[in-house]
């Protein structure tokens, strides 16, 4: 099984190379193929210059072979399966038209920058999915498992998971795992798009495809290879280099559609001029071929596609994946944007923030009871109290005695004589609680501090207050948004009072409390409502119906499967501000392919109004036509820059 595994691999792998070989040598072989088209028309025009018109001319057909092959090829097959003509065709056209009229070097000019354009254009297609190529060359084949005690080298297919395998310093990780054994410093560049290593020790999280610097590590494998957080960066950069924006699909549609009015035009321009204005057959005809050229939307058509993927390339560079172009093309709409607070806005962990006691008692004492009896808990909010004990105290936690765990309310247990309860209010009986606990609980509350309460035979003792601290960078991100004229709403199932005080310290402008997970597709579909164009942000199970529902759905690359599968935008690092950064993408990319298609257009239209009025000539014309081209393609490869 495993051998048919690695053999199915290696046929992706050969089939991927083999598209990117292919992708290289198109570009390669249509740029040769218009420089020996270049090189043709000068030697054309030199023969034409000292009136050896026969071989002139044979060295012109010549040009017009090698220069126009490869479009007139892409055209003719193009047309035939999708039944409809395209501006390859035209051009084409164009260029025999020009021949039939004696003006070959007209054609020829017209078919040397119509293939050097075509070059460019393959080029900038391939600049802009060189993103997928260095990501797969990243990929490792092979790792070192270890067995009994043994090392063995085998393909990456053949781990599985609980497995070891050992990872020296200069290595990639092959596959997804935990470290169960020694320390590094880890390069993950290459998932989160940042380049400042991360030291990494025990229990800490690698992944496939980062580099390990500088020390050997023992690491069990938590993820097939086919299953890795890299393997799916693979596959969403190239289903979003795959999938075409709306943008992009209505001037393919437009495409069809003005061709033939081109053509129509053309038919009509080659008799009416002729009899309504008095031009000569000569002329007319010369006037028809100048419209064909100048009239095509190669420039219009090219104002898309290039723009998108560089946009969607630079975004994978820098940790922000789309799934497509429309999500990166919606963004530039964004009116409002709903955050989930758990793991999101915040860590996701509850933290100790203070510890109150009655004044006559010793803190670190109680702490050592407290956290001995919440070690025999699996609760977070118990592992975060004995993780701070932990920390602050040098010495071993006691052994409870009748430990009763009341799941949902607390835990009740005995240490020597004295009988401790800790939990909720309810549950140690904070009614009859001192004045320091009552004054502590509402000032606590008010700071949206979880509290528990702890009992010692039968009296309340001390206050335990937690917090699942905000991110570090959640303000700066929520105040970036708000400047960019978004407006912020957090979405908690905290009470009022709590999310009240989070929110505040978010800088967020709106908190929707007590929001079940089932009510947030709810709260998102009024939202919608209210804002027209609505983005969720979020990184549990329970958040995937909501990311669904959002008109942008954008998922923490550190949170579930299901809602990195569910989201349009995937933020490798848990960082906030790249939504900020990934709305100033969107907002580049839709300003310059505007800035394509109005200029385009207009170079259109002057062209074909300069020729009504015999302003433009053939040879001026194509120039006009085919460097606007180049110039929108060279435009959408600004995008590439960070």
């Amino acid at each position: 099984m495993n051998t048919e595994i690695q053999a199915l691999e290696r046929i992706q792998e050969i089939s991927q190379e083999k598209e990117t070989l292919l992708g290289q040598l198109k570009a390669n072989g249509e740029l040769v193929a218009a420089i020996i088209c270049g090189i043709l028309i000068l030697s054309g025009w030199l023969f034409a210059h000292y009136e050896e018109t026969t071989l002139s001319t044979m060295i012109y057909i010549l040009a017009f072979i090698i220069g126009g092959y490869a479009k007139a090829k892409e055209g003719i097959i193009d047309t035939i399966e999708n039944k409809q003509l395209n501006v390859e065709m035209l051009m084409i056209l164009a260029a025999i038209g020009s021949a039939i009229i004696g003006y070959w070097t007209e054609g020829a000019i017209l078919i040397f920058i119509f293939s050097l354009s075509g070059a460019l254009e393959t080029y900038a297609m391939n600049k802009s999915t060189k993103a997928i190529s260095s990501l797969m060359e990243m990929q490792p084949h092979e790792a070192l498992l270890l067995t009994n005690g043994k090392e063995k080298l085998v393909h990456v297919s053949q781990l599985n998971k609980g497995d070891f395998i050992l990872i020296k310093p200069g290595e990639r990780i092959p596959s997804d795992g935990k470290i169960v054994k020694g320390m590094t410093t880890i390069d993950e560049a290459a998932i989160t798009g940042e380049s400042i290593p991360v030291t990494k020790g025990l229990e800490e999280d690698v992944f496939a495809g980062t580099v390990n610097l500088n020390g050997s590590i023992t690491v069990e494998i938590t993820k097939l290879s086919n299953d890795t957080l890299f393997q799916k960066i693979i596959d969403l950069v190239q289903s979003a280099q795959s999938e075409k924006s709306p943008s992009q699909l209505f001037i393919e549609r437009f495409e069809g559609n003005y061709v033939k009015f081109v053509l129509a035009a053309v038919v009509l321009m080659m008799f009416l001029p002729h009899y309504l204005l008095g031009w000569s057959w000569t002329e007319t005809f010369y006037r028809a071929m100048v419209l064909l050229v100048v009239a095509s939307p190669c420039a219009l058509v090219a104002s898309i596609m290039p723009a998108t993927l560089s946009a969607i390339s630079n975004g994978a560079k820098h940790g922000i994946l789309f799934k497509g172009g429309i999500h990166l093309e919606n963004l530039n709409h964004i009116k409002a944007i709903a955050f989930d607070k758990t793991g999101t806005l915040t860590k996701g962990k509850p933290e100790v923030t203070d510890v109150v006691v009655e004044d006559h008692l010793d803190e670190n004492e109680i702490l050592l009871y407290v956290a001995s009896i919440e070690n025999q808990s699996n609760h977070p909010l118990a592992n975060a109290i004995v993780q701070y004990a932990k920390g602050k105290l040098e010495v071993e936690l006691l052994a409870p005695e009748g430990i009763k765990d009341v799941a949902g309310w607390g835990v009740k247990a005995m240490i020597g004589i004295d009988e401790w309860k800790v939990g909720k209010a309810s549950f140690v009986g904070i009614e009859g609680a001192k004045e320091f606990a009552q004054g502590a609980v509402h000032k606590l509350a008010n700071e949206g501090k979880t509290t528990v309460f702890v009992q010692k035979n039968g009296e309340v003792v001390a206050i335990i207050a937690l917090k699942d601290q905000v991110r570090e960078e959640t303000k700066l991100a929520i105040d970036q948004l708000k400047s960019q004229g978004i407006y912020t709403i957090m979405l908690t199932g905290d009470a009022s009072t709590t999310a009240q005080a989070i929110s505040a310290e978010c800088h967020v402008d709106e908190f929707i409390a007590e929001c079940l997970p089932e009510n947030k597709v709810d709260h998102l579909k009024a939202l919608n409502q209210k804002y027209g164009t609505v983005a969720m942000v979020g990184d549990g199970i329970n958040d995937a119906p909501a990311l669904a529902t959002a008109n942008v759905g954008i998922a923490m690359g550190g949170g579930t499967d299901v809602a990195l599968e569910t989201a349009d935008v995937v933020l490798m690092k848990n960082d906030l501000p790249k939504i900020s950064e990934a709305i100033q993408l969107s907002q580049r990319m839709n300003k310059i392919i505007k800035q394509n298609i109005i200029f385009s257009i207009t170079v259109i239209t002057i062209l074909i109004c300069s020729n009504f009025l015999q302003i433009v000539d053939l040879p001026l014309g194509v120039i006009g036509h085919e460097g606007s081209t180049i110039l929108v393609i060279l435009n959408g490869l600004r995008l590439l820059r960070s």
